[in-house]
């Protein structure tokens, strides 16, 4: 009776003790310090490398090729040291149990032919001085996952059946741990595979503002991203979102709504608007979720999301946010002085409703750092009292590169926690002599006004004769537009950055479309013609009227402070 109770009090200390990791190294350290010296003097884990991996694991009989990785050890003497990864010779009870999961009773004596298939184990075996050996399988399903090794000494008393039964009970919950963490970690690579591949690169260098991001992933894999929109008129998107949740959904959510996010991008919306559509998009994914079966896991997570969008002017040096769930940007001023932004919050994007989401215009000088994190970096570095915050006004001097290491060291030294995002943009403005802005009249005058206005400039500019002729047919047709279907003030700019931008405003709030002229027409070809000519068009619409845009590459010519491609 008190051998039973012994046996039942073993089984229940492995159920308690075994499988609160999410590690295969981890669930193995805490089987044999389960078992030892309750069950065994000695215990050895060995799994498949593939398993520790996260890899789907072999049905018996298991290739004699597989390597095995020492995952842990306890007790005496081993003959292979934690982390070492070997072929089992063929032949021993442990290349045996692989081949049937069957487990094994070996008494150990000197006659034994099966040690001499492995001289390093059985040289330890006998300094040890064990005597008896169950050797048993991880396995579940009839898929191996590895070998374990229960071993008595000098002073142990041998094994017998009975406890074969037990090391069979103790493995059988061990190989169900070993699975979940095997699986977990499958899951975790996929996952931070599919969240590295969706973020951006490092950004580029860009002419009118520097960016230098901060991230920190969790180790369970996320749903944070960060972006830098290239937008017409040297304009720059700047993005940074978090979807709630963790793994494969947050990562594949994140990338939803960043696809979901480029394509509006490129509509030219302002912020407020363009917050309002990718809600759209999250509430079709909330829906989508929540109609999904019982029995699927994310039938019962909610979908929620956060996203703080901020667009960058170079020329009138005006940035534009919305957010929605996350905290307020922080500025930090060219003379070092900082202060959160009043943005007004917006709902977190998934929550069905008619919520506003409404953007604030702010006046950034050349030099200002802004500062946009997700919620889990908001207490450390953005909000007022933060200790971190002197980090971020010395941008004025120090390089952003530099600031965004300073940061992340504090933010190690305080042990963050969770997956931290933070985009740090220092602004610039876009130098006067790259940019014409002239104010024309609502008369038929104002497209050769504006012609004239742009072939000087463009003469400036040495822009080739080519594009200057396409230009000034841009011009020309934009103006005409706004003299026929605007409301004055009218007003003409020329911005010369990566690209040649055209713009044309009016006070009006109707939309220019592009007609199918007939051939007697001797109107209606406008817009046709400058989809025909310029690279990219659009229209963007601001508090007071709309401003027409025309883009075209520009080839091989210089502005100040390099070439521009």
């Amino acid at each position: 009776m008190t051998g039973l109770l012994n046996r039942l009090a073993l089984l229940e200390a492995v159920r308690t003790q075994v499988g609160h990791r999410t590690n295969v190294a981890a669930v193995c350290r805490e089987l044999v310090d389960a078992v030892v010296p309750a069950f065994a003097g000695t215990t050895d884990v060995e799994v498949l490398d593939d398993v520790v991996r996260g890899e789907e694991p072999p049905t018996v009989p298991v290739r004699r090729s597989v390597p095995l990785r020492r995952a842990a050890h306890r007790g005496g003497i081993s003959a292979h040291p934690v982390g070492d990864v070997r072929i089992l010779p063929a032949g021993t009870p442990f290349s045996d149990v692989l081949s049937d999961l069957r487990p094994r009773l070996v008494p150990i004596a000197e006659a034994d032919s099966w040690p001499a298939t492995e001289p390093a184990g059985a040289d330890a075996i006998r300094r040890s001085g064990a005597h008896s050996l169950i050797v048993a399988p991880l396995a579940l399903r009839g898929q191996a996952l590895g070998v374990v090794s229960f071993y008595r000494h000098r002073h142990e008393g041998p094994f017998d059946r009975d406890d074969v039964a037990v090391a069979s009970a103790i493995c059988a919950h061990a190989a169900l741990c070993v699975n979940n963490a095997r699986q977990y970690m499958r899951e975790w690579i996929i996952a931070s595979t599919v969240q590295r591949r969706l973020l951006p690169r490092p950004p580029s260098r860009q002419a009118t503002v520097e960016l230098s991001p901060l991230h920190r992933p969790d180790p369970e894999g996320g749903g944070a991203w960060f972006d830098a929109i290239p937008l017409p008129g040297a304009r720059t998107a700047l993005v940074v979102g978090d979807v709630a949740g963790r793994g494969i959904a947050a990562a594949t959510t994140m990338g939803f709504l960043r696809t979901a996010l480029h394509t509006l991008a490129a509509l030219d919306l302002q912020p407020d608007e363009l917050m309002a559509r990718l809600n759209d998009t999250a509430v079709r994914l909330a829906t989508e979720r929540a109609a999904l079966p019982p029995e699927d896991p994310l039938h019962c997570e909610p979908f929620t999301a956060g996203c703080a969008v901020a667009i960058h002017d170079p020329v009138d040096l005006i940035c534009t946010i919305a957010r929605a769930g996350l905290p307020e940007p922080v500025a930090v001023l060219p003379d070092g002085t900082s202060a959160r932004l009043s943005v007004p919050p917006g709902p977190p994007l998934g929550e069905a409703g008619t919520a506003p989401f409404p953007s604030t215009a702010i006046s950034l000088p050349e030099g200002s750092t802004l500062a946009m994190g997700t919620t889990a970096l908001a207490d450390e570095v953005l909000a007022a009292t933060a200790p971190l915050r002197p980090l971020l006004a010395d941008t004025g001097t120090t390089p952003l590169p530099d600031v965004r290491d300073s940061i992340e060291g504090a933010l190690t030294r305080a042990h963050g926690t969770g997956e931290q995002l933070m985009l740090l943009a220092r602004t610039k403005a876009l130098p006067a002599d790259q940019v014409l802005t002239t104010p024309l009249p609502a008369s038929p005058e104002a497209a050769p006004t504006a012609r004239r206005a742009a072939r000087r400039r463009l003469e400036v500019w040495e822009v080739d004769e080519e594009t200057a002729c396409t230009t000034e047919l841009i011009v020309s047709e934009l103006v005409g537009n706004a003299v026929r279907y605007g409301t004055p003030p009218l007003r003409l700019r020329l911005i010369r950055d990566r690209m040649l931008t055209c713009e044309v405003g009016d006070a009006a709030a109707g939309a220019p479309r592009v007609r199918h002229a007939r051939t007697a027409d001797e109107t209606g070809r406008g817009l046709f013609i400058i989809a025909s000519l310029a690279d990219q068009w659009g229209t963007r619409y601001e508090a007071r009227g709309k401003t027409v845009w025309a883009q075209q590459p520009l080839r091989g010519h210089h502005v100040r402070g390099g070439e521009i491609p």
